[in-house]
């Protein structure tokens, strides 16, 4: 049965002047869920947005909030997140002292769990925590700013996290999503999903391809995605 595909605009890359709005519009064009980026200015070299934010935008949607931690450590924030209504929250291997207990806590919270793992980090991690993980993330750029370009190598990574999952849910029966993060955009989408991906955070190939001329904005790259992934 064919993967199902969703499209996660990453807020990074909205107009934070009108937050809400942007949230609206980009869902009612089409996105499947809000990517949330969080960074800490020390496990990454930027610092973004805290769980005020998620606080403050939850009540505008029931669409899944992804939640994905770039903070070191991130034991601390977690629960904050929760509270604040994130559905899906992720974090990095490097960021955890007790991944296993990190992914626990998560899940303890009520929320679903991932691994973010960067284009240099190897798979290995996500190997004895299966029955914990409800989304894997693999970064196709170093984490950190909006607007990278995409690196190929992520390719052969994807299709390398596909067969772990696909090995994982044909023993369990329990599925487990693949996303992926950094430079997605209209010309490389289909070539990424035949390489395993489902789930396609794309920023700035997004909020930088809105149009006045479109009844929400975002209509038109929303549509010009999904017809490439209807080519994979």
């Amino acid at each position: 049965m064919a993967q199902p595909f969703r499209i996660a605009p990453s807020i990074l890359s909205a107009n934070f002047a009108k937050l809400g709005q942007e949230i609206t519009d980009v869902l009612a064009s089409g996105a499947d869920i809000i990517h949330f980026d969080v960074m800490d200015n020390h496990f990454v070299p930027n610092l973004t947005i805290g769980p005020l934010i998620c606080e403050a935008i939850r009540p505008l949607t029931d669409a899944v909030i992804d939640v994905h931690l770039m903070v070191k450590p991130v034991d601390r924030i977690i629960p904050d997140f929760a509270k604040a209504g994130a559905n899906i929250i992720t974090f990095h291997p490097e960021g955890s002292d007790h991944i296993d207990r990190s992914l626990a806590l998560i899940r303890d919270q009520g929320c679903k769990a991932g691994l973010v793992f960067n284009p240099a980090t190897p798979l290995d991690y996500m190997d004895y925590v299966m029955d914990k993980i409800d989304m894997i993330l693999l970064m196709s750029v170093n984490p950190g700013f909006g607007g990278q370009k995409f690196i190929p190598e992520a390719l052969t990574k994807l299709k390398q996290a596909r067969a772990k999952i696909d090995a994982y849910t044909e023993k369990t029966g329990r599925e487990i999503w693949l996303e992926i993060d950094g430079g997605v955009n209209t010309a490389n989408i289909a070539e990424i999903a035949r390489a395993g991906a489902d789930t396609f955070v794309a920023g700035s190939a997004v909020y930088g391809a809105g149009k006045d001329s479109d009844p929400h904005r975002y209509d038109s790259v929303i549509a010009a995605l999904r017809a490439e992934l209807a080519k994979a």
